[in-house]
């Protein structure tokens, strides 16, 4: 089982780092300082009833035991946030989410190519 994040102040931080959004969930994650993987699951009253709710985090409880020890970073904090299609959307679509969003997190940001104002500036 993969230690979870419980204090709120955990999840305000990484509501503040990267994330990916899928049709089935958001992942945000956050690097932490030792090589720890910690995990947090939210769902908010916009998606349903506390029923819905609580099979969405089981779903996603259930998505990440399966994919965040094959493609999540050591040292970082993810949480996943349930959508409206989290419940309904189909278990293999699910994983692929939170797999490829797991992915995309994992690659480096390019960086952005530096472009002066003399290049862009026009002569008359």
């Amino acid at each position: 089982m993969i230690p979870r994040l419980k204090v709120r102040a955990e999840f305000l931080a990484a509501s503040k780092a990267a994330w990916q959004a899928r049709p089935g969930v958001v992942v945000q994650a956050k690097p932490r300082e030792d090589d720890a993987i910690k995990v947090g699951f939210t769902a908010t009253k916009k998606i349903g009833n506390a029923v819905v709710r609580n099979r969405a985090k089981r779903r996603l409880r259930e998505a990440a035991e399966q994919m965040i020890p094959q493609f999540g970073l050591p040292g970082h904090d993810y949480v996943l946030i349930a959508r409206a299609d989290t419940v309904s959307r189909d278990w293999q679509a699910l994983l692929d989410d939170v797999k490829a969003a797991l992915i995309r997190l994992a690659r480096p940001k390019a960086p952005k190519p530096e472009v002066s104002f003399q290049e862009t500036k026009t002569v008359r």
